[in-house]
């Protein structure tokens, strides 16, 4: 029903219903004209807001003596020119209107030629277009009035030639990721910038995105959680929301785009996806470094709720530490023009669960404290974007210690310029042979020695959500093909905050071997037959593991398994190898508690 709905919204979007009704002037593109006026009180009025501004200021005033973006390509991208090109025409232009210095337009419009006078925009890549197709559209709307003629005709062909007849080659419209997202965005930018001029095409670019955009907005369903983990929120809904606003200023309507209900309720899952130690959970391809997200901006002024920027909000006075290459900074500003963050309150709530291709569970012990407790748990499948073989897996902090850790992605160029079929995501696909994209290197069960099918889908079946009992049941049966009967993994601390995890696996007409593993940062020792000390920052934990077999305690290095793996410094897998009898029922029970 509510792929209908957004159908017929699409239908609506008539080039009467656009040109006729709703398009406004130069600019129209996230700031209407004067309403400078209100970012300038707003940083007047608020430091931190400052802090974005001169950020965006100095910037634009280093780049000033620089030259121009060049068309070089690293690998199969040129998605590093496209996003220079990106943030130095934004924050020139930026600049200009908060300044009206011609200087700033001066410099921006040399940008606007160089990328127009590009061969293309890299179509077989098409985040290089849509991002591209954004910077002209910025540059070409925001310094409408300062621009030759000559140059907006020249940015006018660019943007049709070079990026609205090469959509339908993009492969990004039946998406469901990022893709579909940020490509969209981009187009639909071009088309806001240049309609009076070419409705006809701008007509279809938009009509199209409000039909196809939904695709990769119920990945949100049901609960908001984003399957492709924290990096990729920044990058997918950073730019669909910013596409939004734009179509808001310059159309009055995002078509009801912003209702869709996943995708609304996605920046508590952010809130709960920045852990106490200041780092991410960083499932998936994602790092575990914390980005700062302009489009918590966006959602906390659709609900009027500052608590959504609780994290980002505080990172504004560390600018340097946190974006640097922030494309999008200036969308702060330009969100927060009508918030008061004066009297923003504690986010409320200690417990996050998602169901959807990416089922989630998190416990947050506290929102202050750098030393409060942190348990986070997938199931899903690997088969999803950007998906690793992960399912099962956990992070757990405790007194300012990540003992469990998720190595996270390893840099797409790297891999592919040693011809690693990286994108191959079927069962035999090399994807799964890049150690940390495997199931042995995350801390999950693995079956006599097999990969996880890719295919596999872990649910959660239960939560714990009470002081005395915290975390989550998963049934990780279908990971194992006709290995074994069934498997399901019980995740929860106890009201010490100790961590226990309880392995339930039942053989068939098969023995099985079993890999047992925890990947840390942490030093390790054996003790015993059934102990293993961790030790970290002047903090000690005990892991015993309580088998009903003989099992055989190992501490594995992470060290490269190929060529073109990374190293992995200053981590191990610690866990267990264990021989399970055929027609079997085998119950592991492995504690990691904190030691005197």
């Amino acid at each position: 029903m509510k792929r209908i709905i957004y159908l017929l919204l699409a239908v609506l979007v008539s080039s009467t219903a656009i040109a006729e009704k709703h398009i406004e002037n130069h600019p129209r593109l996230l700031l209407k004209s004067n309403e400078e006026q209100l970012v300038r009180k707003l940083i007047l009025q608020d430091s931190s807001m400052n802090s974005v501004h001169q950020f965006i200021m100095d910037y634009a005033n280093e780049t000033l003596s620089l030259p121009a973006v060049e068309r070089v390509k690293t690998g199969k991208r040129l998605l590093a020119v496209s996003r220079l090109a990106l943030q130095r025409i934004y924050f020139l232009s930026y600049a200009y209107r908060m300044t009206n210095d011609i200087k700033y337009a001066e410099r921006a419009e040399k940008e606007l030629l160089a990328v127009c006078d590009f061969s293309d925009w890299n179509p077989s890549h098409y985040l290089d277009v849509g991002e591209m197709t954004m910077a002209v559209a910025i540059g070409y709307d925001w310094l409408f009035d300062y621009l030759k003629e000559s140059t907006r005709n020249k940015i006018r062909e660019a943007i049709v030639k070079k990026a609205f007849d090469t959509a339908e080659i993009g492969g990004f419209y039946s998406r469901v990721n990022n893709w579909n997202q940020v490509c969209n965005a981009g187009l639909v930018f071009g088309a806001l910038a240049i309609y009076e001029d070419e409705k006809e095409k701008a007509d279809y670019i938009i009509k199209k995105a409000v039909e196809t955009v939904p695709l990769a907005m119920d990945s949100y369903l049901p609960d908001g959680a984003y399957p492709e983990g924290f990096s990729y929120w920044g990058y997918g809904t950073g730019f669909e929301v910013t596409m939004l606003a734009a179509m808001e200023s310059a159309l009055g309507t995002d078509f009801g785009l912003s209702e869709h209900s996943g995708f609304i309720r996605s920046p508590y899952f952010m809130l709960y996806m920045t852990a106490p130690s200041g780092w991410c959970y960083n499932f998936c391809d994602s790092g575990k470094k914390i980005s700062l997200n302009q489009g918590m901006f966006w959602f906390a002024a659709k609900a009027n709720d500052p608590s959504l920027v609780w994290y980002e909000y505080s990172y504004l006075n560390r600018l340097k530490s946190y974006t640097g290459d922030d494309r999008l900074l200036p969308n702060i500003l330009i969100f927060s023009k009508n918030m008061n963050f004066n009297d923003m309150k504690v986010p409320k709530g200690n417990f996050w669960f998602s169901r959807g291709v990416k089922p989630l569970f998190i416990y947050k012990g506290g929102w202050e404290r750098n030393d409060d407790t942190y348990l986070g748990l997938v199931g899903g499948s690997a088969s999803i974007p950007h998906g690793h073989m992960d399912a099962g897996s956990f992070i757990y902090e405790k007194k300012g210690v990540r003992w469990c850790i998720d190595l996270g992605l390893q840099s797409y160029y790297t891999l592919e310029k040693e011809g690693v079929d990286l994108w191959n995501k079927s069962q035999d696909g090399q994807r799964w042979n890049v150690f940390r994209l495997g199931n042995t290197a995350h801390s999950t069960i693995t079956i006599n020695g097999e990969k996880h099918l890719v295919d596999g889908n872990v649910p959660i079946i239960e939560t714990y959500q009470t002081k005395k009992l915290k975390g989550a049941k998963l049934d990780m049966s279908s990971l194992y093909g006709n290995n074994v009967k069934q498997v399901l993994r019980t995740v929860n601390l106890d009201e010490n905050n100790d961590l226990f995890i309880s392995d339930y696996i039942e053989t068939n007409e098969k023995s099985a071997e079993i890999m047992w593993v925890i990947v840390t940062s942490a030093d390790a020792k054996i003790l015993d037959s059934s102990k293993i000390q961790l030790t970290k920052e002047g903090k000690t934990m005990l892991m015993s593991v309580d088998s009903p077999v003989n099992s055989e305690l190992k501490i594995w290095d992470n060290k490269p398994v190929h060529y073109y793996d990374h190293d992995n410094p200053g981590t191990l897998r610690v866990g267990f190898i264990a021989k399970l009898p055929s027609n079997s029922k085998n119950k592991f029970i492995v504690s990691l508690k904190e030691t005197k």
